[in-house]
């Protein structure tokens, strides 16, 4: 890993900080650059930038450069719960503890890994080998509803669905005290953590992404904790676990935003389930609705619960 490179622009007229980083890091492709600068390892003046940012005469950019690792997945003979497979998708229940895709420290036992054996490698190819399939991603402890495309086209009209926002993705999770109000919409900001870059955090507008969850209190227990439906209107990194936070109630179990140990339920895992996805079948149109059977630890909350 390159650490602690500093450059200081001298450009004269102002120019986009990729445009202008392309130039002095000619082994790197702008679509790399603009992947650090997203991942917030490349600062402008010690702060999180945009590739679109202007920089002028006298900017300081840190740069840190980790080395990309490349290798090839491979089949393992892991189990899936399918809930659907025809020629053009597959659709799983995946696995709380189950990461989707291979990736710096978990080369093996993932998600795709598993699909690469069930498939025998007929799996829509991307532009990142150790993804073949995947159109979106689920959290390693978020347990649920996870579609997959077997062909290029079917890729293509998914992405295209998850881009446009026409699927409909419906979370159950169990937070450790009731929100203010019984239903609501978030509509905030989403972006890097300033400090934990293992956290997203809500941001200001103008920075981030916009998020914005739908929720409603299904069923509250005598100790405060309940079951709440979430339904999102776009995908943004860990963006229920950072409402939840921002209303002030995190997720039962969550490692990241919330003190497990401390929460007066302890279910041994994060209570966060993709519940129902609903897209349009890339070939024939047909909207299709599925539904990812709810885990036990759900049980003291779904029990009276009109699911």
């Amino acid at each position: 890993m390159i650490l602690g490179v500093k450059i200081e622009v001298d450009c004269i007229d102002p120019q986009r900080i990729d445009q202008f980083l392309v130039t002095r890091l000619p082994e790197l492709s702008r679509s790399r650059i603009q992947t650090l600068i997203k991942s917030g390892d490349i600062l402008l003046n010690e702060k999180i930038s945009k590739a679109k940012q202007q920089v002028t005469s006298g900017d300081q950019i840190s740069v840190s450069i980790p080395e990309e690792e490349t290798f090839e997945a491979q089949p393992e003979d892991i189990p899936l719960e399918i809930l659907h497979e025809d020629n053009d998708i597959i659709v799983l229940n995946k696995a709380h503890g189950m990461v989707v895709h291979p990736a710096a420290g978990n080369t093996n036992g993932t998600l795709v890994n598993a699909l690469l054996h069930h498939c025998k490698g007929e799996l829509a190819t991307t532009e990142q080998t150790q993804r073949p399939g995947i159109v979106h991603r689920l959290d390693k402890d978020t347990s649920g509803c996870i579609i997959v495309a077997k062909n290029n086209q079917a890729l293509q009209s998914l992405v295209k669905q998850f881009h446009d926002r026409t699927t409909e993705k419906r979370y159950l999770t169990v937070v450790q005290s009731t929100p203010n109000k019984e239903k609501d919409t978030i509509f905030t900001h989403i972006g890097r953590h300033p400090v934990n870059r293992l956290k997203m955090a809500v941001v200001n507008p103008g920075s981030g992404k916009s998020a914005i969850t739908d929720y409603r209190v299904l069923n509250q227990a005598d100790d405060g904790t309940c079951l709440i439906l979430c339904d999102l209107h776009t995908g943004r990194t860990h963006q229920i676990r950072v409402h939840m936070v921002h209303v002030g109630t995190p997720i039962l179990g969550d490692p990241i935003y919330a003190k497990p140990n401390r929460q007066c339920v302890q279910p041994g895992r994060l209570m966060l389930h993709a519940w129902q996805l609903v897209i349009d079948h890339p070939s024939s149109g047909e909207r299709m609705a599925f539904q990812a059977p709810v885990p036990s630890q759900y049980q003291p909350w779904t029990k009276d619960a009109n699911l």
